[in-house]
């Protein structure tokens, strides 16, 4: 059955200008011929690009094995090292280009290149190799945005030692889970990091993550980089500094060769049992993933100046900050800072120091600079802007519009991105110099990525139906398990539930408009049942933000007795908000909004006002907290990750003095 409240034209379409079309990596030519070799030779598609993007000691015969699935290998007979593929091979002819610029947090810039990456890189390789560490290890890095936790993943690589970046933002607790789920060796950190002008003793945390774990402390020795002149302990048994480690250490080591199923790194992610999943990322099928999207999704060229706002401690810091960007020889821009310190013009700043060319970032960094003034951007030359993009949640198609006009000046494509942490790299998103773009949607999968929407009985969905968003055939870039948890691999990202663990199932909610283009609709835990219609939190928090006063929604739902769910909005208000407009004023116009653009049935019952959202430091809304606080249950799990915790506290204040 057709979703009316779904059946909606999108009138805004937007193409890049014919300059753009006509120098683009990928053009409509280049992009029918790989549609045409997915459809009719699906293993030769990615053989012939695993061939042209990596360079391989061994090159492989076998492309795909898929005797024993869900537990695909690609490429598993080749050898490679994917440090080498992010460094050595640019020496020849790039070695002087800049690899990193890096701009502190208080504005101090460092410019290093490929050849004195590269020389920092062997060294801390030989240090490592100096304190026994072995291929198949598991390393542990600690640490803040910055050059040196580049060096770190780097060297790891480099010797064939699985790194495991923990967010420099958890809390001791949530490290000392992660080191005893690796079983870390080594522990790499840094004394202190500093971020929004607010200090933070990473080693202090790093401490009492051991002293938490005890008995089941595995970690032999903790590397310190000294990142700040202040004091910390220092344990002379177990601790060394991160100079005298490379003191006496050559600048040359030779890469180890690894197969492509060799595990790169473990990155660990919430899961909906509360405790973290380690997902597990091979080689050369992630590599070749981050290389091509970065390449046809970015358009990225040997001129352009890239920023990936994202940290290191999360896949998107992996695979467009690290290993895809130094993969193909790019410079780009590390940001060590926040986008509101010391000003809201801080971001747009370090664009117009830089000429940055491409910029991506996430939607939720974006609403709360168009809180603190929508036209600041103007203050600042954006000229060198040349393409944008977003990640981390569906972006608003206002906020989208904003970009686009704002930041972008109307002749930068937004290539809005839909992937995970599991799958690598970008599944759903425009080709730039291709695709007609619709504000708000992800648009089409990229050339390789089989997606669909199913239903619960695995079965495609037409047009305007919501249902799973499914990728029906294995890619070289998606996990290759949970970390010594199979069965949670199988059970969460295959299950017998839907097309009998045929396909990998992203937990996303999602339909296709009448043109075909993608939209996601939250997590599917995220999807409201009320009165029997299928609704999705992103879907009504986008109708939310077109208020003019409104700069960020929330939406969960509340026991019904009648209707199953009700709808309960949370709303944070632009400075601009009228004061003389009541909150109950707010809600019935916030109200008509919703009514109006997707149906009554979509209506919140409450709105709340707010001063702010219960976020991670990453930046994301953390709706299970909402929902507890709404269904009046315990909250319980890590609250670590937790931005601002008092924030719980004045929610279920107002929640109590209205309910």
């Amino acid at each position: 059955m057709e979703n009316k409240d779904l059946n909606r034209e999108f009138e805004q379409k937007f193409m890049p200008s014919n300059e753009f079309i006509k120098n683009a990596n990928l053009s409509q030519e280049k992009y029918n011929l790989l549609q045409e070799k997915v459809e009719n030779d699906y293993l030769g598609f990615w053989a012939d690009l695993a061939k042209d993007k990596i360079s391989w000691a061994k090159e492989f015969s076998l492309i795909l094995n898929e005797s024993n699935p869900p537990f695909y290998k690609w490429f598993e007979d080749g050898e490679l090292n994917v440090a080498y593929n992010c460094l050595d091979r640019h020496l020849a002819k790039n070695a002087n280009k800049t690899a990193i610029i890096f701009e502190a947090d208080d504005g101090n810039v460092t410019k290093i290149s490929y050849q004195e990456l590269y020389a920092k890189v062997c060294k801390f390789a030989n240090g490592l190799k100096s304190l026994d560490v072995r291929v198949g290890d598991r390393v542990v890095i600690y640490m803040p945005q910055s050059i040196e936790a580049i060096v770190a993943m780097l060297a790891c690589a480099r010797i064939g030692v699985i790194h495991s970046v923990v967010f420099a933002g958890f809390s001791a607790k949530s490290l000392a889970e992660r080191i005893l789920d690796a079983r870390a060796r080594i522990l790499i950190t840094t004394n202190a990091s500093i971020r929004g002008g607010k200090v933070t003793l990473l080693k202090a945390t790093v401490d009492e993550a051991l002293n938490i774990l005890g008995e089941d402390n595995a970690i032999e020795h903790v590397i310190v980089d000294e990142r700040m002149k202040v004091g910390y302990n220092f344990d002379k048994t177990r601790d060394i500094l991160w100079d005298a480690l490379l003191k006496n250490q050559a600048s040359k080591c030779e890469p180890v060769l690894v197969t492509s199923e060799h595990p790169l790194f473990i990155l660990y992610t919430s899961g909906s049992t509360g405790k973290p999943k380690g997902v597990q990322h091979s080689s050369g099928g992630y590599l070749l993933g981050a290389m091509l999207t970065l390449e046809w999704v970015f358009d990225l060229k040997d001129n352009d100046i890239f920023w990936c706002t994202a940290d290191v401690g999360w896949i998107t810091g992996h695979s467009y900050v690290c290993y895809g960007p130094l993969a193909l020889g790019a410079t780009q821009v590390i940001f060590e800072g926040i986008p509101t310190f010391p000003d809201s013009g801080r971001f747009w700043q370090i664009i117009e120091k830089h000429r940055a060319t491409i910029f991506y970032t996430a939607p939720t960094a974006l609403r709360s600079l168009i809180k603190l003034g929508e036209n600041v951007p103007k203050q600042f030359d954006l000229s060198s802007l040349r393409l944008l993009g977003s990640v981390g949640e569906p972006i608003n198609p206002e906020v989208w519009l904003w970009f686009y006009h704002m930041v972008g000046r109307e002749r930068c494509p937004i290539v809005d991105t839909w992937w995970q942490t599991e799958t690598g790299c970008h599944m759903l998103a425009p080709i730039p110099g291709v695709t007609t773009l619709k504000p708000g949607s992800c648009t089409f999968p990229i050339p390789g990525i089989i997606a669909d929407i199913v239903d619960e009985n695995g079965k495609s969905l037409e047009n305007n139906n919501k249902g799973y968003l499914v990728i029906k055939k294995p890619f070289p870039s998606l996990l290759r398990t949970i970390w010594h948890n199979d069965e949670r691999f199988k059970n969460g990202y295959f299950s017998h539930d839907i097309a009998d663990g045929k396909y990998y199932i992203a937990g996303d909610s999602a339909y296709r408009d009448n043109d075909g283009y993608f939209w996601i609709l939250g997590r599917i835990d995220d999807v409201l049942n009320v009165s029997g219609h299928r609704l999705g939190t992103q879907e009504i928090e986008s109708a939310l933000v077109l208020h003019p006063d409104v700069a960020e929604a929330a939406v969960v739902g509340r026991p019904h007795p009648i209707k199953g769910e009700s709808i309960c909005a949370f709303v944070i208000c632009k400075n601009t908000r009228d004061n003389k407009k009541t909150d109950a004023e707010l809600k019935k116009e916030l109200q008509a909004i919703v009514s109006k653009e997707i149906g009554a049935i979509a209506k919140p019952d409450d709105v709340f006002v707010v001063n702010a959202l219960p976020k991670t430091r990453s930046g994301k809304i953390m709706r299970r907290l909402l929902r507890n606080l709404v269904h009046k249950e315990e909250i319980t799990g890590d609250l670590s990750t937790l931005e601002n915790p008092a924030i719980i506290e004045e929610i279920k204040a107002k929640l109590e003095y209205f309910c």
